[in-house]
């Protein structure tokens, strides 16, 4: 007996915000190398400049890094975290430059755990082009928060996800917990 076909999503899903992202990318890789204030490296724009934090998503700023929100989210909250001096690679930073960047990974896992309290975070670095690295100039970590059934009706049968809430409000969320940390 032959197999019924699966339940097929939508011809098409309209995302218009993407296409910025998809320029600003392609942008980027021609010009290749380390950032440069005109680079298109998000990562390093947004710290060279403090005074932008908020338009920026940024939620935390330390000595030596950042954490933000991913403007293109895999899941309501998914933050980023990078140095602010761009390297490639993690071994192109000095271990103590390593040290630096666990510890903004750390206090991003406590922030999304005070925050959202998710029912498990995945975090991970894509370290190059063939990693995924969105910008592989500048070596960042994502943290991802994650509930039991995140994965549902829309994700398999629609193949899309649906993000709840607003940049600008989950922006703020974190900026209020963060307040309240060490």
């Amino acid at each position: 007996m032959p197999q019924p076909e699966p339940p097929r999503g939508p011809d098409a899903l309209h995302a218009p915000w993407r296409l910025e992202y998809l320029e600003s990318m392609d942008a980027a890789e021609k010009q290749g190398g380390p950032p440069a204030p005109s680079s298109g490296s998000f990562l390093l724009d947004a710290w060279r400049a403090p005074a932008d934090d908020h338009t920026n998503h940024v939620v935390h700023r330390g000595r030596f890094g950042l954490i933000m929100l991913n403007k293109f989210p895999y899941a309501n909250g998914h933050l980023l975290v990078a140095l602010g001096e761009p390297r490639p690679t993690l071994l192109d930073y000095a271990p103590e430059q390593r040290a630096e960047l666990w510890k903004l990974v750390d206090r991003a896992a406590d922030l999304l755990q005070r925050t959202l309290q998710p029912q498990g975070i995945n975090l991970g670095i894509n370290q190059g082009r063939a990693a995924g690295a969105g910008v592989p100039q500048h070596l960042h970590a994502h943290l991802v928060p994650r509930w039991a059934g995140d994965v549902n009706f829309f994700t398999v049968v629609g193949n899309i996800r649906v993000i709840p809430s607003s940049l600008d409000m989950m922006a703020d969320r974190f900026r209020q917990t963060a307040a309240t940390m060490p």
